[in-house]
Order: C-alpha cells, then sequence, then structure tokens
C-alpha cells in the first residue's frame, strides 16, 4: 500500500496513504481501516475501506468507493456498516459482509442529508440501536444543503455570538442526534430499519451537540441505556464562555417517537468543558472528563465517573484533592473502557508523547497515579480487546500509522500489527534522526526540545538550523506524524531541526503550560533565546549563522515578536502563518474566551497588558527578510492579520513574499495547496540560509 521513496520531500509526505485508526471486530481478529491517496500526476484522490487480519497484517479491500466513509462493525457476525454521500445530498447506510467479501455490499436505508459519527450498540439479540449527527433544521429536521431552498438575499443579521466561528458564517441550522434501531440481524435480507429520530428536537431550550466547531463522535455516546453527549450551556455567549455539560438521554428501545428531555449532569465546581462521554461496557456507567474554569479552554481535564446512570446526583472524581486542583498533574484526553469494565485507558501528552494510561474505573480503587503503559510515539485511538488486551492506533515522527497491540504481562509488551511506512523506511526515515534534549528554561525550570536530523546527516559536517515555534499557545510539538508542520520535510532539505516546549506547552505540567498568561512575549521568549543560546553552545554540528525559523498561529505571533526583537537578527529568514500582527486585534476573532484569559481581561480593562505583548509596538526594528502566510477563511485570525505585517515589510524595504489561499482556513488542507505551500516555505527559507536541494 505504500511506495519506497528515496527522499522524503512534500510530494511524498502529501501523497502518502493516510490510513484511519482501525477498529477490530468483538472476536478480536479482524480490524476496519479506511485509507486514502493523493496523486500529484492524476491530480485525484483514491479512498478505501479495508479489512485487516489482525494475526497476520494482511488486508483485504472492502470497498474503493470514494463517498464510503466510517465503516463500522454491527453485530458479531462480521458484517460490516458504512456510510456513502448519495445523490441530491442524501447520505445511504451500506452493508457488506467482511467474511464473504465477493458479495456485492447492500443499500437498506437512504436518509434524506448529510450525515456523520456513526455509533452502533447492541440492545439484544435481535437489535441494535444506531446513532448519526448531523445539521438540524430549526422545526427538527435533517438540513439538506442540496434542496433546501435557496434565500434570495445574501444578507446575514445577527443579535448574538457567534457570527461566524473557524471557517464558517454561523446559520439556523444546529447540530443534532438522530437515532434508530436496526432489528432482526439474522442476515442482510431480513435486516429492518426505523425512520430515523431527532434526538434534541421540541426542547425548550436549544441544545447542540457535536459542540463546533471541532466536535465530533468524541461528544457523544450511545448504549442500550440511551444516549450521553455533552452540549455548550445555551444561557451563555458561547464567545465568551467555554462551558459545555454532560446530558443523559434514557432510551430502552431506541424506538421511541420523541426522545425523553435531556438530564443535566452536575459536577459542582467543575464548569468547563466536558469531553470524551463513553458507557462502560455493562451501560450502567458513564466515565467523561471536565475541566474547571468557564473561561479557558485549555484549562486541565478531570476524570470523572457516574456510577449509575440511574442517579446522575453521584459523580465521582478521580484523583481529587481538597485544593480543588487534582493530584494527577497532566490532561487527560480520550477515554476507554476494559472489556470486563475493571480499567480504564486514558490518552494524555507528556514530556512531548501521546502516552496511553491504565487506571482502574472507580475512584476509590485509583489511589496511585495512572501508569504509562504506551510511552513512545502519539497513541490516536484505543479499542479493547478479549483478554484484556488492547489495539492501538498511534505514529510517530517518521511513521504515520501504526497498529499494535497492548498485551498485559507479556515481556514485549506490544506487538506491532502493521506499520504503514515499516518504522519510516518507506519513506527513507529512520527513528535514529529523532533526538531530544532540556535546557534551563528563563526561570526555575527545564525546557524539552526535539532535534531531527537528515538522513544523509554526516558527524563532522554543520548544517543550518530550522528553530520551530509551535501554536496554541497551549499546544506542544509532540512525537507523532503531521502533514502540515512535519520536522522531517524540513530536515530532508538539509536543515538540523529543533522543536522545542517552552512555557505555554502542553504535556509538562499545569505550571509551565499557565505560565504564558501574561506572559505572551515574555516567559516563552525568552524561552526560546534561552535554547537558541544552548544550540550555539552545544551543537557543533548546527550553523547557527545559517539559521532560519518559522511558526504558525501562537506560533506566528511569535516570529512577528521576535522580528522585533535582539532574536530576529540571529535568522537568515522567518515564516509566518495565519500569526498575530496586533494583539489589539484580538476582537475581530470569535473565540473571545481565549483573549480574556490569557491576556487577563478585556481589551478595555486591561488594555496595556495586551500593548505589552503586541508586535506592532516593534516595527522599527523589523529588518530580516519575511514570508507571511495568511488564509482568507481564517476566521480565528482574520485576513488583515497577514496583509497588514506584509505592508509593513514592504513599505520598510525589507525583502518579503505574500501567500495566500482564498478557500482554506488556519490550515492548509487540500493536497494541491498545501504542495504549493511547501515549495513557497522551502524555496524561501532555502534561499536565505544557502541550502541547496535537488
Amino acid at each position: 500500500m505504500t511506495v519506497g521513496a528515496k527522499k522524503f520531500t512534500p510530494e511524498v509526505l502529501l501523497s502518502a496513504p493516510r490510513r484511519s485508526a482501525a477498529t477490530p471486530n468483538a472476536a478480536g481478529t479482524l480490524a476496519l481501516f479506511s485509507v486514502s491517496t493523493y496523486s500529484f500526476h492524476s491530480h485525484s484522490k483514491t479512498s478505501e475501506i479495508r479489512v485487516l487480519d489482525i494475526k497476520t497484517g494482511q488486508s483485504e479491500l472492502l470497498t474503493n468507493d470514494l463517498a464510503a466513509s466510517e465503516p463500522t462493525w454491527l453485530g458479531d457476525h462480521n458484517l460490516v456498516l458504512w456510510l456513502k454521500g448519495g445523490e441530491k445530498g442524501t447520505t445511504e447506510l451500506v452493508v457488506a459482509d467482511a467474511e464473504h467479501l465477493d458479495n456485492k455490499p447492500e443499500v437498506f436505508m437512504t436518509v434524506n442529508g448529510p450525515v456523520s459519527n456513526m455509533k452502533v450498540a447492541r440492545i439484544d439479540a435481535d437489535n441494535i440501536a444506531l446513532a448519526v449527527t448531523g445539521l438540524a433544521t430549526p422545526s427538527g429536521d435533517l438540513y439538506n444543503p442540496k434542496t433546501a431552498e435557496k434565500p434570495i438575499s445574501t444578507a446575514k443579521i445577527y443579535s448574538k455570538l457567534f457570527v461566524r466561528q473557524w471557517d464558517s458564517y454561523v446559520t439556523e441550522n444546529k447540530s443534532s442526534i438522530f437515532y434508530t434501531v436496526l432489528s432482526r440481524l439474522q442476515g442482510v435480507s431480513k435486516m429492518t430499519v426505523a425512520p430515523l429520530k431527532n434526538a434534541l428536537a421540541d426542547l425548550s431550550v436549544p441544545l447542540e451537540t457535536p459542540v463546533p466547531p471541532f466536535g465530533g463522535a468524541g461528544d457523544f455516546d450511545i448504549s442500550k441505556n440511551g444516549i450521553v453527549f455533552v452540549a455548550k450551556d445555551p444561557t451563555l455567549d458561547p464567545a465568551n464562555y467555554t462551558k459545555t455539560d454532560l446530558y443523559y438521554i434514557p432510551l430502552r428501545t431506541f424506538t421511541e417517537r420523541q426522545a425523553p428531555t435531556p438530564q443535566i449532569v452536575k459536577t459542582g465546581n467543575l464548569r468547563g468543558y466536558s469531553s470524551s462521554p463513553v458507557f462502560s461496557p455493562d451501560a450502567k456507567s458513564v466515565a467523561f472528563a471536565r475541566m474547571k474554569s468557564d473561561q479557558y479552554e485549555s484549562d486541565k481535564p478531570r476524570l470523572l465517573l457516574v456510577p449509575d446512570i440511574t442517579d446522575l446526583s453521584n459523580v465521582q472524581e478521580f484523583y481529587e484533592t481538597e485544593d480543588g486542583e487534582g493530584k494527577w498533574d497532566l490532561r487527560p484526553e480520550s477515554i476507554i473502557w476494559s472489556r470486563n469494565g475493571e480499567e480504564l485507558y486514558v490518552t494524555a501528552e507528556e514530556n512531548g508523547r501521546g502516552k496511553l494510561f491504565k487506571l482502574p474505573a472507580s475512584p476509590r480503587h485509583a489511589t496511585h497515579l495512572p501508569t504509562a503503559i504506551i510511552e513512545n510515539g502519539t497513541v490516536t485511538d484505543v479499542k479493547a480487546l478479549p483478554n484484556n488486551r488492547i489495539f492501538i492506533s498511534s505514529t510517530s515522527l517518521v511513521d504515520n500509522s501504526i497498529y499494535s497491540i497492548y498485551i498485559p504481562d507479556d515481556p514485549s509488551g506490544r506487538l506491532t500489527v502493521s506499520s504503514n511506512a515499516k518504522g519510516g523506511k518507506t519513506f527513507g526515515l529512520s527513528q535514529d534522526q529523532v533526538h531530544e534534549f532540556w535546557y534551563q528554561g528563563a526561570g526555575d525550570y527545564s525546557v524539552h526540545a526535539w532535534v531531527v536530523k537528515p538522513s544523509f546527516f554526516k558527524k563532522g559536517q554543520k548544517y543550518p538550523l530550522a528553530y520551530l515555534i509551535h501554536g496554541g499557545p497551549q499546544g506542544a510539538w509532540n512525537e507523532g506524524w503531521s502533514t502540515r508542520w512535519n520536522p522531517a520535510v524540513f530536515a530532508e532539505q538539509g536543515y538540523v531541526v529543533v522543536a522545542p516546549n517552552p512555557t505555554g506547552s502542553t504535556g509538562y505540567g499545569m505550571a509551565l503550560q499557565n505560565g504564558i498568561k501574561n506572559e505572551w512575549g515574555g516567559r516563552p521568549y525568552e524561552d526560546l533565546v534561552k535554547g537558541f543560546e544552548y544550540i550555539e553552545k552545544n551543537m557543533d554540528y548546527v550553523d547557527t549563522t545559517r539559521s532560519v525559523a518559522l511558526g504558525a498561529s501562537y506560533g506566528g505571533f511569535m516570529v512577528n515578536w521576535i522580528q522585533g526583537h535582539p532574536l530576529g537578527r540571529k535568522f537568515k529568514a522567518l515564516v509566518t502563518h495565519d500569526g498575530v500582527f496586533s494583539t489589539l486585534n484580538q476582537y475581530s476573532s470569535e473565540e473571545l474566551f481565549f483573549p480574556h484569559h490569557d491576556f487577563g481581561g478585556t481589551l478595555w480593562e486591561n488594555r496595556e497588558n495586551y500593548e505589552k505583548w503586541d508586535p506592532a509596538r516593534h516595527l522599527e526594528n523589523w529588518a530580516t527578510p519575511h514570508l507571511i502566510i495568511h488564509n482568507e477563511l481564517d476566521y480565528r485570525l482574520p485576513i488583515a492579520e497577514g496583509l497588514a505585517p506584509f505592508n509593513v515589510l514592504q513599505t520598510k524595504g525589507i525583502p518579503s513574499k505574500f501567500l495566500t489561499f482564498p478557500d482554506e482556513n488556519h490550515w492548509v488542507l487540500k493536497p494541491e495547496n498545501s504542495l504549493v505551500w511547501h515549495k513557497v516555505v522551502l524555496d524561501w527559507i532555502n534561499k536565505y540560509s544557502g541550502v541547496t536541494s535537488d
């Protein structure tokens, strides 16, 4: 499924097969996954759904229909269900037999609109609950943009926030969960399905889930006892508050004409984001996560348990402390139950890795902090297997898809089932290229940094530095794959890539992360300065006189900040992607809780703090050649934040270039656009660093 590459180029990165997480069947013998590729020769995409033999690591094609997506096991008979985009905006539910791949898949239901995030759960021997999500009209019907009546005017009128979010204007149509039941599953031809029903229709106070703009299947779960989901508090302004609550809808048959009113799960002083609700195997309990602050999107999530879904007043917190801060200093993300319901498996960042942790499923038994059972790479998905084994989907800095099995009490601990890039070899990469170091930060703490060397690195030679600055700012460079900011792409041009995780970075404890509040250009900048000084003194194979610096989002802010400060004179060229030109313009964004938290209040309450970290205050110092990239559909940082610095650079006569994509948002996602992005960026930094790339 992959073709070996002599050199890891942007074309190889963007055309390499992209595999989804894999989902094993009930027996743990087969797994479903999808894989897509893009060809720069034919300028076209291919997409497949495949069945993986977990024992051999080999896979077989189930369908190569471009419109097929989200394969899901249906019951215990190795039937596979997937969604297929149909004509006029409809969605078809298609079923096939994974044990008889020669049999033609059958369409057993057509839905009048686009749906996604499909989940199934067995109710009894003959019935399976099914839920999907889609946009609902104000009347509660599934919205179909292809058949909806088109307005005669393009006017948009708003009297509350949001006006627009991420890359689109907010409309009257809201995300919702639609449910039904599949009955008599002895065979495809005997299967019946009831019409979809909107679980959130006719509510006195409207609720929306998944939560835009990034909500998905992790925002809800289903079981034989009903649906749990998270939704924004409809009584609060969503632009200024992050509060999302957990709700429970008791359903017994999934044939109810009208779903019962959602019941809220109250969590005391924890009033921030709720996330990752998941039913226990017996459907009696629910584990989920919730933050404390209702105005801080990157607050620490706490693990919570509802032991008995029929008693929502009993909510228990894992690792609770009297001061309310919680004993576990990491940020739990996804949650999975073991098959026997006795343990939880939780993903969380730690020291530049996306680790997997194990803990007892009861807070009363979780007397010790969770144990990391997978410590390398980044775990992207986890599924429970029989015999307490765990199926893991993960990535690394040199491999974009690894399937493995965690085996308790086995000396090896982890068995690789399939590696998309054979540990990097397919891409001409090797784990030997990846290193890391720690250095003293601006205060009494250490800062971690990743190093990626060229595959053709030779001892005794010097290579220019590519200094990568991550966004967020509450984010991190982790030991995981990326198709947007991949360190290996820069390394293979001939750079030593250093990717530091300074103040504000996640996965190093909340003190380091929260230290960026009111310090945007302070401690993080000093950490980066000290990192550069460490490289100068300790890495004799790095030619710092030919250094370049690049960053996006907050990383773009920092590059703009560096441009106006002494560190900016250390670089031959700079690259800002969708960055902040002036912190005084934060109110042109959408999620206002973000600057309110990081700058310590509103603009009118604390203007001096916004001004303190404003890159535009230091324009007189700008002198380094600078590439500015900014996209038209970036509503989080509108395009004026890119046009303004380019205008300054041009007016001052500083060598500069401006790149924009009218059809991209904060990210560049389309393959052809991404290829242009990479070529422009690499040509720019290579020109000023003196790198010659064949």
